[in-house]
């Protein structure tokens, strides 16, 4: 399969002011779009051409660095547009909800977990929410990494590398984090992430 650079489901300017134009312009239109390029040049001849995203990110890791590091990326950031909305946040789909209390005691306890493993991640990388052995976790990941690569499905993921948030909040990790879910995440989409992973 050959990569392409998704539009926005959004204008530039619509995250403001949790995520600024500014940043979703180098985000999207350079950052991602490297990883597009990049992607589909190291593919070329190689075992991986003709399968799907979810394939070569997992058959690339550990394998073939320039294959992995550019797929797992265009495979994160595919969601992460798709993750978050204009005016998200606010209230969490009934059996989704439902789900993250079983798995975690309250809400409040899942946001709080997810803030912990995006800023204790070490330099570039993600924080997440997975569906393992029917339980919602929070994990972390490095670089390019994902969900995906550790036996689980990924629900919701929160890109921690510099380039996603120190235009708006320089070195303020967390404040990045706690905006990301209390005014970004669009938890319609992390539901139906949910009910895939659920049945899958």
């Amino acid at each position: 399969m050959t990569f392409t650079l998704p539009d926005l489901p959004y204008a530039h300017d619509a995250l403001q002011p949790f995520m600024s134009k500014e940043t979703l312009e180098f985000h999207h239109d350079k950052h991602h779009l490297a990883y597009v390029n990049n992607g589909n040049n190291a593919i070329k001849g190689t075992e991986f051409e003709g399968k799907s995203l979810e394939e070569i990110v997992k058959a690339s890791h550990g394998k073939n660095a320039a294959v992995f590091n550019n797929a797992g990326q265009h495979y994160n950031h595919l969601h992460f547009w798709k993750w978050m909305k204009p005016n998200g946040g606010g209230a969490i789909p009934g059996a989704l909800e439902k789900a993250i209390v079983e798995s975690f005691g309250s809400v409040d306890k899942m946001k709080e977990d997810f803030i912990a493993a995006g800023t204790g991640q070490f330099g570039s990388g993600w924080a997440w929410l997975e569906v393992k052995g029917g339980k919602i976790a929070v994990s972390k990941t490095p670089n390019g990494e994902s969900p995906l690569v550790n036996g689980a499905l990924p629900i919701l993921g929160c890109d921690v590398w510099e380039h996603s948030y120190y235009i708006d909040y320089r070195n303020r990790r967390p404040d990045y984090l706690k905006a990301f879910l209390e005014s970004l995440v669009n938890w319609e989409y992390v539901a139906e992430m949910y009910d895939a992973a659920a049945k899958a």
